[in-house]
């Protein structure tokens, strides 16, 4: 059987076990891996190549890097010269013109870690667990020129536990997506690929976060809304307040027996407690400014004054 020809469009580790699942399938050949371009990072700020280029690089792969791929001519050209059977997206970090859309024979395939419609963009793992969802997944859309939003070619749904954090779900479903790009080219192989359009009118969206995101006000929010912030936006890019004027981490929290006015926070017998609307958190595990993290009783000790918890610096 002669193997379909493929380029993969991807950036970070999230992206590899998808890459190494193309890279080590009887039935495809990897032509081209393309990437953002090194930057620096790390102390010495030297320059470090995306993982899924020290992934090509390993595994000789061919590979290309460019800061905008669109306005890039001879890459496109060569692109073309591929003769391409499809193309692979996943977290990539650039959007793709229509003329690279319509290069490959099957189009352009874009891998989303969420059921589509449902959180189209750049965060959706976060939005299911701030939301509280019990159950996210895996789609595979035709892409088109509008953001998530071609013909839906392959989904599965991943049941999400109920203490399960930012990291914990984006590591599972970074290998749920290299499960379902297995499944698509076993239906493509079969010929069995079905376009299912996308009902609009059940939309959602879940665009970039940012640090100011993370800011808890306990004041406005139930204990079960400030526990799925925390959960969702850890490791990145976390939760914090401010605790007598210094910026507090909350590296994780708990339901609390005790019974706390709104906004209020308390030592109650060495536990860090605080009043959200409808009753009380413990924040279990807290790193305060300048400090490592600790425990909320370690932290206490060190702490001689009334405790102020607020959403803002005063």
């Amino acid at each position: 059987m002669k193997k379909l020809r493929v380029a993969f469009c991807g950036t970070p580790d999230f992206s590899v076990p998808t890459l190494e699942l193309l890279a080590n399938h009887p039935h495809i050949e990897v032509a081209m891996v393309i990437s953002m371009p090194d930057r620096p990072a790390g102390r010495g700020m030297e320059l470090k190549s995306p993982e899924v280029i020290e992934y090509a690089k390993a595994h000789k792969l061919p590979f290309y890097q460019s800061e905008n791929i669109n306005k890039d001519p001879e890459f496109i050209q060569k692109l073309k010269d591929e003769k391409l059977d499809f193309i692979v997206v996943l977290a990539f970090a650039q959007f793709l013109g229509s003329e690279i859309l319509n290069i490959a024979k099957l189009g352009c395939f874009n891998i989303h870690t969420s059921i589509l419609p449902k959180y189209r963009g750049a965060a959706p793992i976060q939005y299911a667990l701030m939301n509280g969802d019990t159950e996210t997944g895996v789609s595979i859309q035709k892409m088109v020129k509008k953001m998530d939003a071609g013909d839906l070619v392959h989904f599965h749904t991943v049941s999400v536990a109920p203490t399960e954090n930012g990291g914990q779900l984006y590591t599972r479903l970074k290998f749920q997506a290299a499960l379902a790009m297995n499944d698509l080219i076993t239906k493509i192989l079969n010929n069995e690929v079905v376009h299912t359009p996308q009902d609009e009118s059940q939309v959602s969206f879940a665009p970039t976060l940012k640090k100011e995101d993370g800011l808890l006000n306990f004041k406005d929010k139930k204990v079960g809304e400030i526990l799925n912030l925390i959960r969702a936006l850890e490791p990145w890019p976390g939760t914090y307040c401010y605790l007598n004027g210094k910026r507090l981490k909350i590296l994780s929290a708990e339901t609390y027996h005790s019974k706390v006015a709104v906004g209020v926070a308390k030592n109650d017998m060495g536990s860090l407690v605080v009043g959200c609307l409808d009753g009380a958190l413990r924040l279990s595990e807290v790193q305060l400014e300048g400090k490592k993290p600790s425990s909320d009783r370690e932290l206490l000790n060190g702490i001689k004054t009334e405790i102020v918890l607020s959403s803002e610096k005063t």
